[in-house]
């Protein structure tokens, strides 16, 4: 089967094969981040637009760097400066961004399915890069290389998430992911966060909403930990210290988990709320791990989506490789 990817809006309609295949050619761009030389020419001459009309620094910089590596430049919208606060619809931003004939527009959006409906009216490829509570594809994608890197697979591991998940993308995009690959969830948090009806949130795929943090962490592979917006914390029904006392991640907590169990969180993180400072740098995170994965994910998001390569193409970064030079000696 040749995999060809139009456009990247969301995981949950992706294959297994089409996320193994995602997975597996982001990874000769990890070996990139380790070059002195950093640059390859692959997308030399393409422009890829980046349209954030939602704040984000981790993100929006990931995709830029990840641009850049590959050759490409780089256009810059930001929601500080989007001409939609001067009333400009979304779609009219987005065919004038169109008409400065980028090859390629990485976007985010406040509004579920905004890059859905941005994509139907564009001819080039538009990458999400996280709309409203739906999903954030490539978070999803640089969790699950961070979670094959560090034990080896991503098949049938339990996986507890913890935190606001009712709101979050990055919940949903590795439910989509890993519950395709046979992994089991457990989510975790106040009720008002992990309602009953998330069980059912991706069908065939195992989901349980427990409200003990003990009992999620039990037997976990893989914690999933989400940012608590601290505006929610000020609510009088659970104030900061209520969720310190009930669902912090810390030390004596992990060890209910699995002995080789992994922490990761798409940041930022809260430091003291929902993790302690000794989880969040402690051997089992692997929050700088995602952070550098991102650039090698996005890396290889934008290189299949703008070349339009499949499996049959040598991977560019392959080419980098030293070759044995033809008068070397027998």
């Amino acid at each position: 089967m040749t995999h060809r990817f139009r456009d990247l809006l969301a995981l949950e309609p992706l294959t297994a094969d089409e996320l193994s295949f995602l997975l597996d050619q982001s990874k000769p761009f990890q070996e990139i981040q380790r070059h002195p030389l950093k640059k390859l020419a692959t997308l030399r001459g393409k422009t890829v637009a980046l349209a954030f009309f939602e704040n984000s620094t981790r993100t929006r910089i990931s995709f830029g760097t990840a641009a850049s590596r590959l050759g490409a430049d780089t256009m810059n919208l930001q929601a500080e400066a989007s001409s939609l606060k001067k009333g400009e619809t979304l779609l009219d931003t987005a065919f004038n961004l169109n008409a400065m004939k980028p090859d390629c527009l990485v976007m985010r959006h406040a509004a579920s399915g905004a890059t859905h409906y941005v994509a139907r009216h564009l001819d080039i490829p538009v990458i999400n890069a996280g709309d409203g509570t739906h999903e954030h594809p490539s978070q999803g994608l640089l969790d699950a290389l961070t979670i094959r890197d560090r034990l080896g697979t991503i098949k049938n591991l339990n996986v507890t998430i913890l935190g606001d998940i009712l709101h979050s993308r990055v919940a949903r995009s590795n439910i989509h992911l890993l519950g395709k690959f046979g992994c089991r969830f457990t989510l975790c948090g106040p009720a008002m966060w992990a309602p009953r009806e998330l069980e059912k949130i991706a069908p065939g795929t195992p989901i349980r909403c427990v409200y003990r943090i003990e009992e999620a962490l039990e037997g976990a592979n893989v914690i999933l930990m989400l940012r608590v917006q601290t505006e929610r914390l000020n609510e009088p029904a659970l104030s900061s210290d209520d969720y310190i006392l009930l669902y912090q991640l810390n030390a004596e907590r992990l060890r209910s988990a699995s002995r080789d169990a992994i922490v990761l969180h798409p940041g930022p993180i809260n430091r003291g709320i929902e993790i302690t400072p000794e989880v969040a740098d402690g051997p089992q995170s692997c929050v700088l791990e995602q952070v550098t994965n991102g650039v090698a994910v996005r890396m290889a998001i934008l290189y299949l989506l703008i070349s339009g390569a499949t499996e049959t193409d040598t991977h560019p970064a392959l080419e980098m490789k030293p070759k044995e030079s033809a008068n070397a000696s027998d």
